[in-house]
């Protein structure tokens, strides 16, 4: 999977991705529509080139509000991410170029009143998807809101993400249609944050192409 290119398919309407970044947006825009008044903090895992938050932000009447942190491994995307902040008079967006399955890299950020951890959950394990939503409560402040996405493809592991977020004392607050051709998932944090661990990883990022592969395989007759 190449982490630049697959992000034109943003740029085809009526795709799929296209759909998606939508939904991520108008779920972002809502949650600063809501948010308390007084500075906010904003954690992108596995970024991207930021296009959800960085263009909410570019017209949102809180964006000097915001300080937001950007994890993302793929410089390029990173360069088009700090482009797009530095274009948008964006100075309070940090873009980091490093791997976001780090929970090193969210010291001073975390606990954040908005996680973003979309694009993640499709492309790792089951136990890192439960794995990493058990770590969004270092990531996420009390009352804080996380937003993340995970394809719907058989077998749909979205109503059991939801479950992970909901035994964690996340209150489930939007989640998209069984039909929309995504998932998107908006939570909000009731408990109290847990202490960032240091080192720790959250994730390995497999890739969809992978993991996809794998469970072919495993269908196989004889695989087993």
């Amino acid at each position: 999977m190449d982490r630049q290119t697959w992000h034109d398919r943003y740029d085809l309407p009526g795709s799929w991705p296209t759909g998606r970044l939508r939904a991520v947006a108008a779920r972002i825009r809502a949650a600063l529509d809501a948010a308390p008044p007084g500075p906010l903090r904003v954690i992108s895992v596995c970024a991207g080139q930021g296009r959800d938050l960085i263009e909410v932000l570019a017209d949102h009447p809180r964006r000097d509000d915001v300080r937001a942190l950007l994890v993302e491994l793929d410089p390029r995307n990173t360069a088009f991410a700090q482009e797009s902040a530095r274009a948008a008079g964006l100075d309070q967006v940090d873009v980091v170029t490093g791997d976001a399955a780090l929970t090193d890299h969210y010291r001073g950020t975390a606990p954040a009143d908005l996680v973003l951890v979309c694009g993640v959950f499709g492309n790792i394990t089951d136990e890192d998807i439960e794995h990493t939503v058990g770590t969004c409560t270092q990531l996420c402040a009390s009352g804080g809101t996380v937003i993340w996405t995970r394809n719907r493809a058989a077998p749909d592991r979205v109503p059991l993400i939801c479950g992970w977020f909901e035994e964690r004392g996340f209150e489930r607050r939007w989640l998209s249609e069984p039909d929309a051709g995504f998932g998107v998932g908006v939570h909000r944090f009731t408990g109290e944050p847990d202490q960032l661990a240091e080192g720790m990883r959250m994730f390995d990022f497999v890739g969809y192409d992978v993991l996809k592969a794998r469970a072919r395989a495993r269908a196989e007759p004889g695989s087993g």
